[in-house]
């Protein structure tokens, strides 16, 4: 009998196409604030990251601090362009449609984004209340906490979870946590070298689209 395998999912990226907007979102509110600079090369090497982590890393690589007091100006500002633009992934709806099996999410964002973002794009009802992030644990990715934390609420062995990730912290976590990582690459803030730091992060494939994410689940046991 085949073993029960957990896919976890991450959220930005990987079910909502969200990176570019929220890049867009960080470069407007630094700049309201005075802090002009924030482009999308920056926050390309934010990505996977918590916000208080995002945070840390932008005043590393420019030197602004942003205020703790306006740390709700983020995600007010994300909202706005989520509510307008978010999409799903291309593909993501059909394959949640024929997917069999348990699945989560696990995601650097708050739980209030995550579940606006499934929300917005009509990806909720395949979740449920299986919602996981990192501000639920004590370390972000590229720790293996939020994995690990989902698995033991879905009552999953490590072993048996496998993680579909866009991000080489994300990758990196689910390799920590001795679970099997799938890079996906499908995403509108994609790259050159996007697939080749997903298999340097650790990934055991690395997927352009759905289609092939069900056939790499195919060969791991997983109907999808």
């Amino acid at each position: 009998m085949a073993r029960s395998r957990l896919i976890i999912f991450d959220c930005d990226g990987v079910l909502v196409d969200s990176e570019p907007l929220a890049a867009r979102a960080y470069e407007r509110v630094y700049d309201k604030h005075g802090m002009p600079g924030v482009n999308t090369g920056i926050i390309a090497q934010c990505i996977g990251m918590k916000q208080s982590d995002i945070i840390a890393k932008i005043r590393d690589l420019t030197g602004h601090q942003f205020p703790a007091t306006a740390d709700g100006d983020i995600w007010a500002e994300t909202k706005v362009l989520f509510s307008q633009e978010l999409k799903p992934t291309l593909g993501i709806t059909a394959f949640l449609a024929t997917l069999v099996g348990d699945r989560c999410v696990a995601s650097s964002s708050s739980v209030e984004r995550i579940n606006h973002s499934l929300a917005v794009t009509g990806l909720a009802r395949f979740f449920g209340d299986a919602i996981y992030s990192s501000s639920m644990v004590k370390n972000g990715k590229p720790a293996p906490d939020i994995f690990l934390f989902a698995a033991d609420k879905m009552d999953a062995n490590p072993a048996d979870c496998i993680v579909i990730e866009d991000s080489p912290f994300g990758i990196q976590g689910a390799v920590a946590a001795g679970m099997t990582a799938i890079g996906y690459t499908g995403g509108g803030h994609t790259y050159a070298e996007h697939s080749a730091r997903l298999t340097a992060a650790g990934a055991d494939f690395v997927c352009a689209d759905w289609h092939d994410v069900s056939r790499q689940l195919s060969g791991l046991g997983v109907p999808a």
